[in-house]
């Protein structure tokens, strides 16, 4: 049971008030010095604080202290476009026509006016630096089955024509079904042909040969090659995650959160090979992905998550950073895949620790565990987790899980009240904002 007084009286004395300016960032950045993956989490994936701190810290990382990538909770070809934009390495004429592959819900995750912003911001930083210096961005997620499985083809008829026919042979058994879940349905009850083995043999096709295709071709891109490396491996990836979707023993999150970790240190490993030296990326994600999984709820379930993978493999060279928020309105949809809506968000729940911090009275403020004593914040409490989808009806049960704060990051921004983010592109819904409600609730 947590002794509130004295844990109170703890954050407290270790806060770090924000007054709304880059000094904000100061005891993070110095933290950070030393640190070569530093992950960015949020409590929604809809709320503009969150994302525009997350775009203020990763700007400080790459002017002051040489951040080499930003990599993201989207998927890899959609924000390989973002990526090439940023470099100025083709197309696309503005940031937000670079965000323009984004097209399934939920569209606001990325396509919102900070992200438009900041990649705007990159891509002006970018083009006054030689190309071997630029930061790119990329995207860590595995739901691009189909698109990946195109980009791999695409980019095999430009180095081995044969290679490409050969690859179209082994994505077909995906062609009949054009929808990835109805795939790993079907797959999964027998009803059609798995395309298990044919991925596997296409990712390790491409990797015997990539580096005979660079002795032939001088002039080949490494970078592209490890597109088409990484789209490969997301077809491997992707086709066992919707298989599993359909198998009572499979955990996909661990499939997902385990692709991540993989396209991470996959990407650590060329951008090092590139520079000649350890390369520094910066994550962003939701808190469910960055929090060490070991310390909430997920761990009873047997679920591991891209903050534990990253410390087990990285130790004390990754730093886990949380956002929490007590209030204020989210861009969120009442179920999946419908329109984006701008809604309010109930103040947390007695008992959360972000009813915890609005009890320090500081409204916005740094927390850095390493400031607090071992055992504060090391009880379990509740803490609130809201995705693309707000279902205040079942706030507890749909939004509230346990956590030992003090393990599961190793700061935390915590805002007292946040406002919704922009999307790009408007809903009707999203207009018409959700005022607050009397607490308690209708009264």
């Amino acid at each position: 049971m947590i002794d509130v007084p004295t844990t109170l009286g703890q954050i407290k004395t270790a806060l770090a008030p924000l007054a709304g300016s880059d000094s904000d960032y100061t005891p993070l950045l110095e933290k950070a010095a030393e640190r070569s993956v530093v992950l960015l989490g949020e409590a929604s994936h809809g709320t503009h604080d969150f994302y525009q701190m997350r775009a203020d810290i990763t700007r400080h990382l790459i002017e002051e202290q040489g951040l080499d990538a930003v990599v993201v909770e989207g998927d890899w070809p959609d924000v390989y476009r973002i990526n090439r934009f940023v470099r100025g390495l083709d197309g696309d004429e503005s940031a937000r026509a670079a965000l323009g592959d984004f097209e399934r819900f939920p569209l606001w995750m990325w396509r919102n006016t900070v992200m438009e912003s900041f990649i705007g911001w990159l891509r002006d930083w970018n083009l006054e630096r030689a190309p071997a210096e630029r930061v790119g961005i990329y995207g860590m997620d595995l739901y691009s089955m189909y698109r990946s499985a195109d980009a791999v083809v695409n980019y095999l008829e430009k180095v081995d024509p044969p290679a490409a026919q050969r690859a179209r042979q082994r994505y077909a058994c995906l062609d009949q079904h054009g929808d990835p879940q109805r795939y790993g349905y079907q797959a999964a009850m027998g009803l059609s042909e798995s395309c298990q083995q044919a991925a596997l043999e296409q990712l390790l096709e491409i990797l015997e040969a990539r580096n005979q295709w660079l002795r032939k071709a001088r002039n080949l891109s490494e970078d592209e090659l490890f597109y088409a490396e990484r789209n490969a491996r997301i077809v491997h990836h992707a086709e066992a995650y919707y298989r599993g979707m359909f198998f009572s023993g499979v955990n996909t999150w661990n499939l997902r959160d385990r692709h991540m970790v993989d396209t991470l240190l996959d990407l650590r490993q060329h951008l090092a090979h590139q520079r000649g030296r350890p390369a520094r990326i910066a994550v962003w994600a939701h808190n469910s992905h960055l929090g060490d999984a070991r310390a909430t709820d997920a761990a009873l379930h047997e679920e591991v998550n891209v903050g534990q993978l990253v410390r087990e493999k990285m130790g004390g060279e990754s730093l886990l950073v949380g956002f929490t928020t007590y209030t204020g309105h989210v861009t969120a949809a009442p179920d999946w895949d419908e329109p984006a809506e701008h809604r309010w968000v109930r103040p947390a729940l007695e008992g959360s620790v972000e009813a915890l911090f609005h009890r320090a009275g500081a409204g916005r403020f740094y927390l850095d565990m390493a400031a607090l004593d071992a055992d504060a914040l090391n009880e379990t409490l509740l803490e609130r987790a809201i995705g693309v989808i707000y279902r205040p009806e079942t706030e507890r049960q749909s939004h509230y899980f346990r956590a030992r704060v003090h393990r599961q990051f190793d700061a935390i921004f915590h805002l007292d009240e946040t406002r919704a983010l922009e999307p790009l592109d408007m809903t009707e819904g999203w207009e018409e904002r959700e005022p607050p409600e009397t607490w308690p609730y209708g009264t």
